[in-house]
């Protein structure tokens, strides 16, 4: 059965002479959105690549170069922050959190290396959910710090940073919220407790073994004496 349509009195076909203008500034919009999506690309990259360079940096107690990429970070962050105020769904995506998460990462380990306070997610311009991931990260991150200290026979400064890993995850903990909310922190506040526990073990073995070999030299000592 073919549909026929009733027809429409006194109604006479237009031309869509406005059609063009239509689509030339859905083009135009589409254009420059695609351009901001391409240059919070690229930031997003840089971002990591400076702050990955910071946190290297760190490691090696090199903290001329690391606070060095620390302010070019800030300051692609800030750029690409503010070209994408127009394009929410851009800043939101998931490449750029995670460029701003690492950028509070590398603030984050910079600050417990150092025992200073916390950078606030304000100060750096860093959305909550970014910078709790950021937290998450920098905690997973200090095992590494611990255990070069370990290696070192710092066992004091280890057992500090291990205090910071602990209080970290114990303040993870308390922030029960969707993840659509808290971009996934659950899983992440799950890894902060699987390395916590783990690096728990390995300085318990450590601080073990060195009031061992005291008490050996003690005993040593007494014998010689």
């Amino acid at each position: 059965m073919s549909l026929i349509l009733p027809a429409l009195s006194g109604a006479t076909p237009i031309k869509l002479d406005n059609l063009a203008p239509i689509i030339e500034s859905i083009r135009s919009d589409f254009t420059a959105k695609n351009g901001a999506r391409d240059q919070a690309l690229s930031r997003s990259r840089e971002l990591i690549r400076h702050c990955s360079l910071s946190i290297r940096a760190t490691h090696r107690h090199d903290f001329d170069e690391a606070s060095e990429m620390l302010a070019e970070a800030r300051t692609l962050a800030a750029a690409m922050t503010s070209d994408l105020e127009p394009y929410p769904d851009i800043y939101e995506a998931g490449y750029t959190q995670d460029a701003l998460k690492e950028v509070a990462e590398a603030h984050i380990i910079y600050a417990l290396v150092h025992h200073d306070p916390l950078p606030e997610p304000e100060s750096l311009g860093i959305p909550n959910a970014a910078y709790l991931g950021g937290l998450a990260e920098a905690a997973g991150e200090l095992r590494r710090f611990i255990l070069d200290l370990v290696r070192q026979d710092l066992l004091g400064e280890a057992e500090a940073l291990f205090l910071y890993m602990d209080d970290i995850y114990s303040a993870l903990v308390t922030i029960d919220f969707p993840d659509a909310i808290t971009g996934g922190l659950r899983r992440q506040t799950d890894m902060v407790r699987g390395v916590t526990e783990r690096t728990r073990g390995d300085l318990t073995v450590a601080v073990r073994q060195r009031k061992l070999e005291q008490a050996l030299r003690d005993f040593e000592a007494r014998q010689v004496s």
